[in-house]
């Protein structure tokens, strides 16, 4: 059976739309059904004119915004000529005034699957202002395109909450956007009124080629469903000075930095702490053009997507980290605020949800490194991870 997602269930049932009155939208340009048709000029049409204002969330309407805090304005829709307001700007919820005539807010964006992708957060402060005012939230389900089986890394803790990570879920959640918002809601001491379009035809083992569906890339650095595959870990070194590949054609697939002068040695410690299963690794060089290391070569490995099933993507972050400082102490570093709108506390602490993982594994990659290094790192947190597996059971759509 084909994948056809929340959007597509509404294209085909239009009358399903009546109860939600005058609507509003977030959206993005990878918001599209099968034939690359933008959801705003579908639901323009299933609405038949109670489509009334657009919402966008970081990296703009068109995902043309390049890195994080770097705002986007409101303005007109190309496309369908309605009114939109960014909600990654002066603001990352919208006021009331953004919401005044409306009794819905819709929500069809593609999400990647990973605790600290924002576009969650957008939607959690449009169901935070609509709780508050009275109004609905519509949920279109999409695809998680990393499947919806496997659930990995350490539970978010209370003093590492931000703009990337507001909740307690572990870095890899394993959820479609509707099932998080399902459960987000049940977070809220003031739950909203929600409704969760489901897609008919996924199933949680599915990863995204297995939909069949075409990918648009969901911001400028997700150009693939590959680079989305190892972003769970990867999204690390946004937090470090090894570049992520940012200023490349594969961003997260491609990472390194001029100081790694043996890539041999490194490859080799990281294959020992790291089970590389579902990738095929090659030594690199590259020059990104912008953001770390403009203009100088980069000494690093380019992770090539064999078996997305296979892949433990923040285990692979976590490797990475502990082989840096293991064979290049004196010159790897995190980096220092500000991130995502905190000017305080550590990216890396954001990224890994904790204020205490990171001087963990600085302490881990001063001794021997083993092959049982991560699994007893991840034992620490497995408790939390299976209650959270039990509390998310609830909120899950498809079998």
């Amino acid at each position: 059976m084909a994948v056809a997602i929340g959007l597509e269930v509404i294209a085909r049932n239009p009358a399903r739309t009546r109860p939600w009155g005058r609507c509003g939208l977030l959206v993005n340009q990878a918001s599209v059904d099968r034939a690359i048709t933008p959801s705003q000029l579908v639901l323009k049409k299933a609405l038949r004119g109670r489509l009334a204002v657009l919402f966008s969330p970081q990296h703009g309407l068109f995902a043309d915004k390049q890195d994080n805090m770097v705002e986007s304005g409101h303005g007109r829709d190309v496309l369908s000529g309605l009114p939109y307001f960014s909600l990654y700007s002066e603001v990352r919820e919208p006021k009331n005034e953004m919401l005044e005539g409306l009794d819905t807010v819709i929500v069809d964006i593609q999400d990647v699957g990973t605790r600290v992708y924002t576009f969650v957060y957008t939607m959690v402060g449009i169901m935070r202002r609509c709780a508050a005012l009275g109004k609905k939230v519509v949920v279109l389900d999409r695809p998680n395109p990393i499947g919806g089986t496997r659930v990995e890394g350490n539970v978010l803790a209370d003093d590492s909450r931000s703009f990337v990570g507001e909740y307690p879920l572990p870095m890899r959640h394993g959820m479609t956007i509707g099932e998080l918002a399902l459960w987000i809601n049940g977070q809220e001491s003031r739950p909203v009124e929600l409704e969760v379009v489901r897609m008919t035809g996924w199933k949680r083992t599915m990863h995204w080629h297995d939909t069949g569906r075409p990918w648009i890339m969901t911001s400028p650095n997700m150009p693939t469903p590959e680079t989305a595959e190892v972003y769970p870990g990867m999204v690390l070194l946004e937090g470090t000075n090894l570049s992520e590949g940012r200023g490349t054609t594969m961003p997260f697939l491609t990472m390194g930095a001029p100081y790694l002068q043996d890539v041999e040695t490194w490859l080799k410690t990281l294959r020992v702490l790291c089970n590389l299963s579902g990738l095929a690794i090659r030594p690199a060089l590259f020059e990104p053009t912008f953001h770390k290391y403009a203009g100088q070569t980069c000494r690093g490995l380019q992770w090539i997507v064999l078996q997305p099933s296979r892949i433990s993507a923040y285990q692979l972050g976590l490797g990475v980290l502990l082989a840096t400082m293991h064979v290049a102490p004196e010159e790897f570093r995190f980096k220092d605020p500000p991130y995502e709108y905190e000017t305080i506390r550590p990216p890396i602490q954001l990224l890994l949800g904790s204020s205490a993982l990171a001087r963990r594994l600085e302490e881990i990659a001063r001794g021997k490194l083993t092959g049982n290094t991560l699994a007893d790192l991840e034992s620490e947190w497995m408790g939390e991870v299976r209650a959270f597996q039990r509390q998310r059971r609830e909120c899950l759509l498809y079998s």
